[in-house]
């Protein structure tokens, strides 16, 4: 009976100690990695996104006309192997297909894109395509038919080739108002049924891939004052955009408009260390707070980028900072203009402050990663993916999502896109991306019901195999695998669709021992195991 009493004994301790590590080999930490059992918050939502440049195909028909991702994939040498979006997964003629596809997998609402040079050609408000407002239209009534939120980007790096012939597109102040047409034309014609608008994805990759290194469209490189330039019309144009809505139409559509910011979690190498923690806000200010800083806080940029880019501006010969200034008018007019703040996250850096001391670097030629002056890396050991720059760290959604709630005031936010990849190999069993997901899922779970985040819902990148950009069709990131060699695309889910579909069914991780929570869990396990102590002892 002493036996059977020290088995029960161990037995429920384990159960109320033991814990579940999706990653046990590398991250195994109980307070920080074990898995979290709970269900999100009843209006917490669940979707998947692609873009149109991506997954749309039909490049150069019913009126369409090439926009610079066109140009630069159609350029040898620009992409993996001379890939193009020309086909991509054809949706356009098969959006019924992979609408049919979404409600099996239950999802709430998709993020997709519009493509601006297939319902605007040349990129102005001269020149409406109809057939283009006429596809868009009719995937968001098929959306809607089947119990789906549309959730609109309007600009996903597509810029109409017309406008960078035109003035250099945004490099130029003329983009705003092009912009903003365009902006208006899709408020209007779609309004009634779209609730969430994104004006831009990543506005930091329009800027240093597409003006400053040129590996992305228009193919720019030109290290220096215009990436800066580039980043100012990006902010200015969601303002206009913001502004235009909410005048025009939030009365009548009561929509939001954001914008999508993309940011590794930058993690302090040595959490003791103040020059550690100092280097990773420095860091995340570099990333986030270049964009979200007007739009969230106080319509300017973070006082550190100001600081150190004037300072190497200085000593780099230039007679005023690289970064651009708004005029007081213009913050005004900028700040609060963010209805919610979308977030694309997909990995994690440990940094460090470069010898413990300020880091400037003056050499020529400038560029953003000198100017914010934080040493980065991830470490060998760290779990990897198909692509060099993502490694999957679960922990890291939850630091970056409670950075974001501290520091812009407790807004609301929306997780736009999470996923990871794989090489391009067929492969429907893809446990890779199954461990991903529920590590990721769950620690947004964390985030919302531990930390109290204002996080709203989580995006799944990508609903299925696409173009990815310089990387052609190298890499996949779709639940849904799309054979590219077929003329007919056809598509086949893979394990992950189905997992990411359960939790959506369970709307969280209930616990498997309780159907409850964590909490409940440990309440039932304590309260036998006081029990079975008391008739022992």
């Amino acid at each position: 009976m002493k036996v059977y009493r020290g088995f029960t004994l161990l037995l429920l301790l384990k159960l109320t100690l033991g814990q579940e590590f999706v990653y046990e080999d590398v991250f195994n930490d109980p307070e920080r990695d074990a898995l979290y059992y709970d269900t999100f918050p009843d209006d917490f939502i669940f979707s998947s996104a692609t873009s149109a440049y991506q997954i749309e195909g039909a490049w150069n028909i019913d009126g369409r006309k090439p926009s610079i991702w066109d140009t630069h994939s159609q350029t040898p040498g620009k992409t993996y192997n001379g890939d193009t979006g020309n086909v991509a997964c054809d949706s356009y003629h098969k959006y019924k297909i992979d609408v049919a596809l979404m409600a099996e997998l239950g999802i709430e609402f998709y993020r997709f894109s519009i493509s601006w040079s297939r319902v605007l050609p040349d990129g102005t408000i001269n020149n409406v395509n109809e057939l283009g407002i006429q596809y868009y239209n009719n995937l968001i009534d098929e959306l809607l038919a089947n119990g789906i939120q549309p959730m609109v980007t309007l600009y996903h790096w597509d810029l109409p080739q017309a406008l960078n012939d035109s003035y250099e597109g945004w490099i130029s102040e003329n983009i705003i108002d092009d912009f903003n047409d365009y902006a208006d034309l899709c408020f209007d014609r779609f309004g009634d049924r779209v609730k969430l608008w994104i004006t831009f994805n990543e506005p930091w990759i329009v800027a240093l891939l597409g003006y400053e290194s040129g590996s992305f469209a228009p193919g720019v490189y030109a290290p220096g004052p215009i990436p800066y330039m580039v980043g100012h019309h990006l902010v200015k144009a969601h303002a206009t955009a913001w502004h235009t809505y909410n005048n025009k139409y939030r009365s009548t559509q009561n929509g939001k408009v954001g914008i999508t910011l993309n940011s590794d979690w930058n993690e302090p190498y040595d959490r003791s260390d103040p020059d550690h923690l100092a280097a990773s806000e420095q860091a995340m200010q570099f990333a986030l707070g270049w964009f979200a800083h007007p739009i969230f806080k106080n319509g300017d940029y973070p006082e550190i980028m100001k600081t150190r880019i004037a300072n190497i501006s200085a000593e780099q010969g230039y007679n005023k900072s690289r970064l651009p200034e708004f005029t007081e008018e213009e913050k005004l007019f900028i700040v609060n203009t963010g209805d919610f703040f979308g977030l694309n996250h997909y990995s994690t850096n440990y940094v460090v402050n470069a010898d413990g001391k300020d880091y400037y670097d003056y050499s020529m030629p400038p560029f953003w990663g000198k100017d914010s002056g934080v040493p980065s890396w991830k470490p060998d050991e760290w779990p990897t993916s198909g692509s060099s720059w993502l490694k999957p760290v679960p922990w890291g959604i939850r630091g970056i999502l409670n950075w974001i709630h501290t520091e812009y005031d407790g807004v609301i936010s929306y997780v736009t896109e999470n996923g990871v990849s794989t090489a391009d190999v067929y492969e429907l069993n893809d446990e890779s991306r199954i461990k991903y997901f529920r590590s990721y899922i769950n620690e947004v779970l964390k985030a919302v019901n531990i930390d109290g985040v204002n996080c709203k819902g989580y995006t799944a990148w990508s609903f299925m195999d696409n173009f990815e950009w310089g990387s052609g069709y190298s890499e996949r990131f779709g639940m849904h695998y799309v054979d590219f060699n077929d003329d007919d695309r056809p598509r086949e889910a893979k394990n992950s669709a189905k997992v990411f579909s359960q939790i959506i069914k369970d709307h969280g991780f209930p616990d498997p021992a309780t159907g409850g929570s964590s909490s409940v869990r440990g309440t039932i396990i304590v309260t036998a195991l006081a029990i079975i102590l008391a008739k022992i002892l």
